[in-house]
C-alpha cells in the first residue's frame, strides 16, 4: 500500500503495514505542516509536534552516527577524538590517517548522513509523520552536544534515537549511549532549560528493511562478477574477542547477530543466483594493539585462503556497515580489492543499504513500533531485540560509565 493509498485507521488499532496512518485524534490532536518545522523554543509543546501511542510519545528523532573529517586539517583532530583516553601517540595517528589523503582528507560518512537525513525527512513527509529529525555525531561536527542543545532550544522534550549501527557491541551501542549521557549532562549544566529525554530504537540487524536491500545488492554484485559458484564473504568491523564475548544481553551477541543476518541474505540471494551455498563471516579494520586478540580471520588473509582452495570468485558483503564510509571505500574497495587482484581472485564488493527506500522506511517503522502503532518485524529467531538495553549489556571494557537509553 503506497502512502497515497492510506486509509484512516480507527483510534487504538495497530497494523503491521510499513505505511501506518498516525493522524487519529487520539494520538495526534494537531498536525504541524512541514513548512512550520523551523520553530522557536517550546514549539513542540505549543504546536503539538508529537507522535503519541499506547507505549509512549516523542517530539523528535535524533540520527546518531560516528562522524568523520571533512578536510585534511580535520583528520588528526578527528582521530584524536576517536582514540581519546587510549594513549596513542600523535605520530601514530598521523600514520593511521594517511589513507584519508586518497580522498582529499574527507570521509564519505558525513555526506552520506546528509543524504540519509534528507531521505528520512522525505519519507516522514510522505507518510505524514511530522516529526523533526536532528543529527549528531560521536566524533565530529555536528557533535551530539550541539544537536541536543538545538533540540532543547527548539522545545523538544523527548526524542527517539536511531544509531547507524545495527548490532550489539560496546562500540556499536553502549559507547553511543555513554556519549549521549555525557552530552545530556553538558546540556543540562548550561542552565538554559531541561535537556531532552532520550530513548533508542532497537537493533535492526534482522529487520526486513535492512536485509532485503542487502539481498538485492548481493544479486546485483553476482551479476557484475559473472562467475559461477562465487562465494559470499560477509565482512564487519573486527573488535576485541573479549568485547565480542560480552556483547548483547546474553553474550556473544555481536557475532551471533551477524551470522543471523548473513544466513538470511545468503539463503535468499542463493535462490536468485548461481552462488555457492557456503558463506563466511570475516573481519576487517582492526585497530588494536597486536598483543590483544581481535576477531579473525582478516578479510585479506581469508581471500588468500580461498584462492588457495580454488574458489572461482568472491562477493564481499559489508554486512557490518550501513553506508560506504571509510572502512568500506578504503579497507575493502582499496586494500582488499587490490589484494584480490594481486592474487588473481575475481572479487567484487556488494553495495551497502545507504539510502535505499526500504532502509529509510525502516526507521519510520521502528519509530511507530516504539510507540505501539506498528507491530515489530524481524526475520531471524534472535529478534526483535529489546527496546531498552538491559543492565550490564555490552559493558565498557575500560570501566563503568553512565549511559542513557538503558535500564542501568
Amino acid at each position: 500500500m503506497k502512502p497515497a493509498e492510506l486509509k484512516r485507521q480507527a483510534p487504538g488499532t495497530r497494523s503491521s503495514s510499513p505505511y501506518v496512518d498516525i493522524t487519529p485524534r487520539r494520538y495526534r490532536p494537531f498536525v504541524v505542516p512541514v513548512s512550520q518545522r523551523a520553530l522557536g523554543p517550546d514549539a513542540c509543546q505549543d504546536q503539538g509536534m508529537t507522535i503519541t501511542g499506547p507505549r509512549g510519545s516523542y517530539d523528535a528523532v535524533l540520527l546518531v552516527s560516528f562522524g568523520g573529517p571533512e578536510g585534511p586539517g580535520d583528520v588528526v583532530p578527528f582521530l584524536e577524538n576517536v582514540t581519546r583516553g587510549r594513549g596513542i601517540p600523535r605520530e601514530r595517528l598521523v600514520e593511521v590517517g594517511a589513507h584519508y589523503s586518497a580522498f582529499g582528507g574527507v570521509s564519505p560518512i558525513n555526506g552520506q548522513n546528509r543524504e540519509f537525513l534528507a531521505a528520512l525527512n522525505a519519507d516522514f513527509d510522505g507518510a505524514e509523520l511530522d516529526l523533526p529529525v536532528y543529527w549528531g555525531n560521536r566524533n565530529w561536527d555536528p557533535y551530539l552536544v550541539d544537536a541536543l542543545r538545538q533540540m532543547r532550544d527548539d522545545g523538544v522534550g523527548s526524542a527517539l534515537c536511531f544509531v547507524t549501527s545495527a548490532y550489539s557491541s560496546y562500540s556499536g551501542c553502549r559507547q553511543y549511549r555513554e556519549n549521549l549521557a555525557e552530552a545530556l549532562d553538558i546540556v543540562a549544566a548550561d542552565g538554559l532549560g531541561p535537556a531532552p529525554r532520550l530513548d533508542k530504537v532497537r537493533h535492526y540487524f534482522d529487520h526486513p528493511g535492512f536485509i532485503e536491500p542487502m539481498i538485492d545488492a548481493v544479486v546485483t554484485a553476482s551479476s557484475r562478477l559473472g562467475v559461477e559458484g562465487a562465494r559470499l564473504v560477509f565482512t564487519t568491523h573486527s573488535i576485541p574477542t573479549t568485547t565480542a564475548t560480552e556483547s548483547g544481553p546474553d553474550g556473544d551477541g555481536y557475532v551471533q547477530q551477524h551470522k543471523a543476518a548473513a544466513a538470511l541474505i545468503a539463503a535468499a540471494s542463493g535462490q536468485r543466483s548461481s552462488l555457492d551455498p557456503e558463506w563466511d563471516l570475516v573481519y576487517q579494520s582492526r585497530s588494536g594493539a597486536p598483543n590483544i586478540p581481535w576477531l579473525e580471520p582478516d578479510i585479506s588473509d581469508h581471500l588468500s585462503e580461498l584462492r588457495a582452495r580454488g574458489v572461482p570468485g568472491v562477493i564481499m558483503v559489508p554486512i557490518g556497515f550501513v553506508s560506504d564510509h571509510m572502512e568500506v571505500v578504503w579497507d575493502l574497495d582499496t586494500v582488499a580489492l587490490d589484494h584480490a587482484s594481486e592474487i588473481g581472485l575475481p572479487t567484487v564488493r556488494a553495495a551497502t543499504v545507504g539510502t535505499d527506500p526500504r532502509f529509510v522506511a525502516m526507521v519510520r517503522e521502528l519509530v511507530l513500533e516504539r510507540v505501539g502503532l506498528s507491530d515489530a518485524r524481524a526475520l531471524s529467531t534472535l529478534g526483535p531485540m529489546h527496546d531498552v538495553c538491559p543492565a550490564n549489556c555490552c559493558p565498557n571494557p575500560r570501566g563503568s560509565k553512565p549511559a542513557c537509553c538503558g535500564s542501568d
